[in-house]
Protein backbone atom coordinates (compact mmCIF):
# COMPACT_ATOMS: atom_id res chain seq x y z
CA UNK A 1 0.00 0.00 0.00
CA UNK A 2 2.97 2.17 0.83
CA UNK A 3 4.49 1.85 -2.91
CA UNK A 4 1.21 2.62 -4.11
CA UNK A 5 0.68 5.86 -2.43
CA UNK A 6 4.04 6.93 -2.67
CA UNK A 7 3.85 6.53 -6.58
CA UNK A 8 0.71 8.59 -6.78
CA UNK A 9 2.11 11.19 -4.70
CA UNK A 10 4.96 11.70 -7.00
CA UNK A 11 3.16 11.66 -9.85
CA UNK A 12 0.93 14.22 -8.80
CA UNK A 13 3.58 16.94 -7.83
CA UNK A 14 4.75 16.04 -11.44
CA UNK A 15 1.52 16.55 -12.56
CA UNK A 16 1.28 19.69 -10.64
CA UNK A 17 5.01 21.44 -11.94
CA UNK A 18 3.81 21.22 -15.11
CA UNK A 19 0.58 22.57 -14.89
CA UNK A 20 2.15 25.85 -13.64
CA UNK A 21 4.48 25.83 -16.52
CA UNK A 22 1.75 25.64 -18.77
CA UNK A 23 -0.34 28.47 -16.81
CA UNK A 24 2.72 30.76 -16.49
CA UNK A 25 3.96 30.80 -20.18
CA UNK A 26 -0.09 30.68 -21.64
CA UNK A 27 -0.29 33.89 -19.27
CA UNK A 28 2.61 35.60 -20.36
CA UNK A 29 1.34 35.12 -24.25
CA UNK A 30 -2.52 36.39 -23.77
CA UNK A 31 -2.62 39.58 -24.98
CA UNK A 32 -2.73 42.96 -23.29
CA UNK A 33 -0.79 43.77 -19.58
CA UNK A 34 -1.67 44.98 -16.17
CA UNK A 35 -0.79 47.73 -16.77
CA UNK A 36 -2.81 49.30 -19.66
CA UNK A 37 -3.69 52.25 -18.18
CA UNK A 38 -3.86 55.34 -20.69
CA UNK A 39 -2.39 57.58 -18.00
CA UNK A 40 0.86 55.85 -17.69
CA UNK A 41 3.56 56.95 -19.69
CA UNK A 42 5.92 54.50 -21.41
CA UNK A 43 9.12 55.27 -19.23
CA UNK A 44 6.66 54.74 -16.46
CA UNK A 45 5.32 51.57 -17.61
CA UNK A 46 8.78 50.43 -18.12
CA UNK A 47 9.53 51.18 -14.55
CA UNK A 48 6.77 48.99 -13.54
CA UNK A 49 7.94 46.06 -15.64
CA UNK A 50 11.35 46.68 -13.76
CA UNK A 51 9.84 46.77 -10.43
CA UNK A 52 7.97 43.06 -10.75
CA UNK A 53 10.86 41.61 -12.58
CA UNK A 54 8.59 41.09 -15.80
CA UNK A 55 10.98 42.18 -18.38
CA UNK A 56 13.38 39.45 -17.34
CA UNK A 57 13.56 36.25 -19.47
CA UNK A 58 10.46 34.06 -18.61
CA UNK A 59 12.25 31.10 -17.68
CA UNK A 60 14.19 33.43 -14.90
CA UNK A 61 10.50 34.48 -13.99
CA UNK A 62 9.16 31.06 -13.76
CA UNK A 63 12.16 29.49 -12.11
CA UNK A 64 11.83 32.77 -9.23
CA UNK A 65 7.94 32.45 -9.25
CA UNK A 66 8.20 28.38 -8.09
CA UNK A 67 10.90 29.42 -5.91
CA UNK A 68 8.52 31.73 -4.09
CA UNK A 69 5.65 29.74 -4.27
CA UNK A 70 7.45 26.88 -2.27
CA UNK A 71 7.83 29.57 0.44
CA UNK A 72 4.30 30.24 0.54
CA UNK A 73 4.64 33.33 -1.73
CA UNK A 74 1.97 34.12 -4.34
CA UNK A 75 3.16 37.18 -5.02
CA UNK A 76 1.28 40.80 -5.06
CA UNK A 77 -1.56 41.81 -7.23
CA UNK A 78 -0.85 43.93 -9.83
CA UNK A 79 -3.95 45.92 -10.50
CA UNK A 80 -7.06 44.59 -8.70
CA UNK A 81 -5.27 45.88 -5.21
CA UNK A 82 -1.92 47.02 -6.16
CA UNK A 83 0.72 45.36 -4.00
CA UNK A 84 -1.27 43.58 -1.89
CA UNK A 85 -0.22 39.84 -1.46
CA UNK A 86 -2.26 37.62 -3.16
CA UNK A 87 -2.56 35.02 -0.28
CA UNK A 88 -4.67 37.79 1.95
CA UNK A 89 -6.75 37.91 -1.33
CA UNK A 90 -8.04 34.60 -0.83
CA UNK A 91 -7.36 34.26 2.49
CA UNK A 92 -11.21 36.05 3.33
CA UNK A 93 -12.73 34.60 0.02
CA UNK A 94 -11.67 30.88 -0.33
CA UNK A 95 -13.07 29.57 2.96
CA UNK A 96 -16.31 31.35 1.85
CA UNK A 97 -16.53 29.85 -1.50
CA UNK A 98 -15.15 26.26 0.35
CA UNK A 99 -17.80 26.23 2.61
CA UNK A 100 -20.99 26.64 0.36
CA UNK A 101 -19.30 24.02 -1.97
CA UNK A 102 -18.90 21.19 1.12
CA UNK A 103 -22.51 22.28 1.87
CA UNK A 104 -23.78 21.48 -1.63
CA UNK A 105 -21.29 18.55 -2.12
CA UNK A 106 -22.45 16.41 1.00
CA UNK A 107 -26.30 17.58 0.54
CA UNK A 108 -25.89 16.63 -3.23
CA UNK A 109 -23.91 13.31 -2.38
CA UNK A 110 -26.41 11.70 0.37
CA UNK A 111 -29.64 12.92 -1.25
CA UNK A 112 -27.92 11.79 -4.67
CA UNK A 113 -26.83 8.20 -3.21
CA UNK A 114 -30.33 7.73 -1.41
CA UNK A 115 -32.28 8.85 -4.59
CA UNK A 116 -30.01 6.10 -6.80
CA UNK A 117 -30.36 3.30 -4.19
CA UNK A 118 -33.96 3.35 -3.93
CA UNK A 119 -34.54 3.97 -7.72
CA UNK A 120 -32.29 0.65 -8.11
CA UNK A 121 -34.72 -1.28 -5.37
CA UNK A 122 -37.68 -0.39 -6.48
CA UNK A 123 -36.71 -0.33 -10.63
CA UNK A 124 -39.61 -0.38 -12.83
CA UNK A 125 -41.82 1.23 -10.41
CA UNK A 126 -43.03 4.85 -9.98
CA UNK A 127 -40.69 5.89 -7.34
CA UNK A 128 -38.18 4.90 -10.21
CA UNK A 129 -39.84 7.02 -12.49
CA UNK A 130 -39.95 10.01 -10.06
CA UNK A 131 -36.60 9.64 -9.03
CA UNK A 132 -35.63 9.54 -12.70
CA UNK A 133 -37.13 12.84 -12.98
CA UNK A 134 -35.83 14.01 -10.38
CA UNK A 135 -32.18 13.43 -11.72
CA UNK A 136 -32.84 14.48 -15.31
CA UNK A 137 -34.20 17.68 -13.87
CA UNK A 138 -30.82 18.03 -11.76
CA UNK A 139 -28.87 17.79 -14.68
CA UNK A 140 -30.61 19.68 -17.69
CA UNK A 141 -31.28 22.82 -15.46
CA UNK A 142 -28.41 24.96 -14.72
CA UNK A 143 -27.61 26.16 -11.32
CA UNK A 144 -28.16 29.50 -11.86
CA UNK A 145 -31.58 28.65 -12.82
CA UNK A 146 -32.37 27.40 -9.17
CA UNK A 147 -30.56 29.96 -8.00
CA UNK A 148 -32.95 32.36 -9.43
CA UNK A 149 -36.01 30.36 -8.66
CA UNK A 150 -34.89 29.55 -4.79
CA UNK A 151 -33.64 33.45 -4.69
CA UNK A 152 -37.13 34.37 -5.49
CA UNK A 153 -39.43 32.27 -3.59
CA UNK A 154 -37.70 31.48 -0.30
CA UNK A 155 -35.59 35.16 -0.01
CA UNK A 156 -38.20 37.49 -2.16
CA UNK A 157 -41.34 36.09 -1.34
CA UNK A 158 -41.47 33.76 1.74
CA UNK A 159 -38.37 35.71 3.61
CA UNK A 160 -36.83 32.71 4.73
CA UNK A 161 -33.04 33.50 3.78
CA UNK A 162 -31.54 36.26 3.13
CA UNK A 163 -31.06 37.02 -0.54
CA UNK A 164 -27.46 38.57 -0.81
CA UNK A 165 -25.12 36.97 1.32
CA UNK A 166 -24.16 38.74 4.44
CA UNK A 167 -21.03 37.75 6.65
CA UNK A 168 -22.65 38.41 9.63
CA UNK A 169 -25.25 35.30 9.08
CA UNK A 170 -23.11 33.51 7.23
CA UNK A 171 -24.94 30.27 7.80
CA UNK A 172 -28.85 31.03 6.59
CA UNK A 173 -27.11 33.01 3.51
CA UNK A 174 -25.35 29.96 2.73
CA UNK A 175 -28.36 27.73 2.16
CA UNK A 176 -29.70 28.78 -0.91
CA UNK A 177 -26.75 28.85 -2.69
CA UNK A 178 -25.84 25.34 -1.52
CA UNK A 179 -29.01 24.09 -2.84
CA UNK A 180 -28.39 25.51 -5.90
CA UNK A 181 -24.75 24.22 -6.51
CA UNK A 182 -26.28 20.58 -5.05
CA UNK A 183 -28.85 19.92 -7.58
CA UNK A 184 -26.21 19.28 -10.61
CA UNK A 185 -24.37 16.65 -8.45
CA UNK A 186 -27.19 14.76 -6.24
CA UNK A 187 -28.65 14.70 -9.89
CA UNK A 188 -25.00 13.08 -11.03
CA UNK A 189 -25.06 10.86 -8.32
CA UNK A 190 -28.89 9.49 -8.41
CA UNK A 191 -28.20 8.39 -12.33
CA UNK A 192 -24.57 6.90 -11.91
CA UNK A 193 -25.81 5.19 -8.25
CA UNK A 194 -28.88 3.57 -10.01
CA UNK A 195 -27.07 2.29 -13.09
CA UNK A 196 -24.39 0.78 -10.75
CA UNK A 197 -26.84 -0.82 -8.34
CA UNK A 198 -28.56 -1.99 -11.02
CA UNK A 199 -25.63 -3.83 -12.77
CA UNK A 200 -24.57 -5.14 -9.20
CA UNK A 201 -27.51 -6.31 -7.96
CA UNK A 202 -27.53 -8.61 -11.08
CA UNK A 203 -24.47 -9.75 -11.06
CA UNK A 204 -23.03 -13.26 -9.84
CA UNK A 205 -21.04 -12.80 -6.99
CA UNK A 206 -24.65 -10.60 -5.55
CA UNK A 207 -26.44 -14.11 -6.60
CA UNK A 208 -23.61 -16.39 -4.80
CA UNK A 209 -23.77 -13.93 -1.72
CA UNK A 210 -27.68 -14.56 -1.47
CA UNK A 211 -27.33 -18.19 -1.27
CA UNK A 212 -25.18 -17.97 1.10
CA UNK A 213 -27.95 -16.69 3.22
CA UNK A 214 -26.88 -13.03 3.42
CA UNK A 215 -29.60 -11.12 3.05
CA UNK A 216 -31.09 -7.26 4.06
CA UNK A 217 -29.17 -4.57 5.05
CA UNK A 218 -25.74 -6.54 5.02
CA UNK A 219 -26.22 -7.56 1.28
CA UNK A 220 -26.72 -4.13 -0.16
CA UNK A 221 -24.10 -1.64 1.98
CA UNK A 222 -21.34 -4.91 2.45
CA UNK A 223 -21.37 -6.04 -1.22
CA UNK A 224 -23.82 -3.96 -3.59
CA UNK A 225 -23.24 -0.55 -2.75
CA UNK A 226 -19.73 -0.91 -1.71
CA UNK A 227 -18.60 -2.50 -5.38
CA UNK A 228 -20.94 0.46 -7.12
CA UNK A 229 -19.29 3.09 -5.46
CA UNK A 230 -16.05 2.86 -7.06
CA UNK A 231 -17.31 4.61 -10.35
CA UNK A 232 -19.56 7.07 -8.31
CA UNK A 233 -16.56 8.51 -6.91
CA UNK A 234 -14.49 8.81 -9.76
CA UNK A 235 -18.28 11.44 -10.65
CA UNK A 236 -17.81 12.81 -7.44
CA UNK A 237 -14.41 13.97 -7.37
CA UNK A 238 -14.52 16.76 -10.15
CA UNK A 239 -17.82 17.75 -8.36
CA UNK A 240 -16.19 18.28 -5.07
CA UNK A 241 -13.60 21.38 -7.13
CA UNK A 242 -16.00 22.63 -9.15
CA UNK A 243 -17.85 23.19 -6.17
CA UNK A 244 -15.31 24.42 -3.19
CA UNK A 245 -13.77 26.75 -5.35
CA UNK A 246 -17.22 28.57 -6.44
CA UNK A 247 -19.62 28.75 -9.24
CA UNK A 248 -19.14 32.50 -11.22
CA UNK A 249 -22.56 32.83 -11.40
CA UNK A 250 -24.10 31.59 -8.37
CA UNK A 251 -21.69 33.54 -6.60
CA UNK A 252 -22.99 36.83 -8.55
CA UNK A 253 -26.46 36.22 -8.39
CA UNK A 254 -26.19 36.04 -4.43
CA UNK A 255 -23.31 38.88 -3.81
CA UNK A 256 -21.65 35.85 -2.18
CA UNK A 257 -17.41 37.70 -2.08
CA UNK A 258 -15.95 34.16 -2.87
CA UNK A 259 -12.81 33.54 -5.31
CA UNK A 260 -15.08 33.20 -8.44
CA UNK A 261 -15.76 36.59 -8.56
CA UNK A 262 -11.88 37.08 -7.98
CA UNK A 263 -10.46 35.19 -10.62
CA UNK A 264 -13.59 36.96 -13.13
CA UNK A 265 -11.81 40.11 -12.01
CA UNK A 266 -8.45 39.35 -12.06
CA UNK A 267 -9.34 37.90 -15.79
CA UNK A 268 -10.87 41.11 -17.06
CA UNK A 269 -8.10 43.09 -15.52
CA UNK A 270 -5.20 40.78 -16.37
CA UNK A 271 -3.53 40.58 -13.26
CA UNK A 272 -1.52 37.59 -14.05
CA UNK A 273 -0.15 36.61 -10.46
CA UNK A 274 -3.82 36.38 -9.43
CA UNK A 275 -5.11 34.27 -12.18
CA UNK A 276 -2.22 32.03 -12.15
CA UNK A 277 -2.44 31.90 -8.11
CA UNK A 278 -6.23 30.90 -8.21
CA UNK A 279 -5.76 28.60 -11.07
CA UNK A 280 -2.52 26.43 -9.42
CA UNK A 281 -4.92 26.34 -5.97
CA UNK A 282 -8.03 25.05 -8.23
CA UNK A 283 -5.34 22.47 -9.87
CA UNK A 284 -3.89 21.18 -6.33
CA UNK A 285 -7.09 20.79 -5.09
CA UNK A 286 -8.23 18.61 -7.83
CA UNK A 287 -4.88 16.89 -7.89
CA UNK A 288 -5.08 16.22 -3.92
CA UNK A 289 -8.52 15.05 -4.50
CA UNK A 290 -8.06 12.43 -7.46
CA UNK A 291 -5.02 11.61 -5.40
CA UNK A 292 -7.57 10.60 -2.71
CA UNK A 293 -9.91 8.78 -4.92
CA UNK A 294 -6.88 6.43 -6.09
CA UNK A 295 -6.04 5.79 -2.27
CA UNK A 296 -9.77 5.33 -1.73
CA UNK A 297 -9.95 2.75 -4.73
CA UNK A 298 -7.05 0.52 -2.98
CA UNK A 299 -8.72 0.63 -0.10
CA UNK A 300 -12.59 -0.38 -1.81
CA UNK A 301 -10.90 -2.66 -4.10
CA UNK A 302 -7.57 -4.19 -2.96
CA UNK A 303 -7.19 -5.61 -6.48
CA UNK A 304 -6.89 -2.40 -8.27
CA UNK A 305 -4.28 -1.52 -5.83
CA UNK A 306 -2.41 -5.41 -6.48
CA UNK A 307 -2.76 -4.73 -10.50
CA UNK A 308 -1.16 -1.51 -10.35
CA UNK A 309 1.57 -2.37 -7.80
CA UNK A 310 2.43 -5.30 -10.33
CA UNK A 311 2.73 -2.53 -13.30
Amino acid sequence: MKKYILKRVLTSIGTLLAIILILFILMRLMPGSPFNDEKLTDDQRVALYEKYGLDDPIVIQFGRYVVNMCKGDLGVSYKISKNTPISQLIESRLPISSGIGFYAVFRGAIIGLILGVIAALKRDTILDTICTIISVIGVSVPSYVFALGLSYTMGYKWKWFPMLYDSADAFNSSIMPSIALSMFTMASIARFTRTEMIEVLGSEYMLLAESKGLSGRKLLFSHALRNALIPIITVLAPLIVDLMTGSLVVEKIFAIPGVGSLLVNAIQSNDYNVVIALSFIYSALYIAIMLVVDILYGIIDPRIRLGKEGE
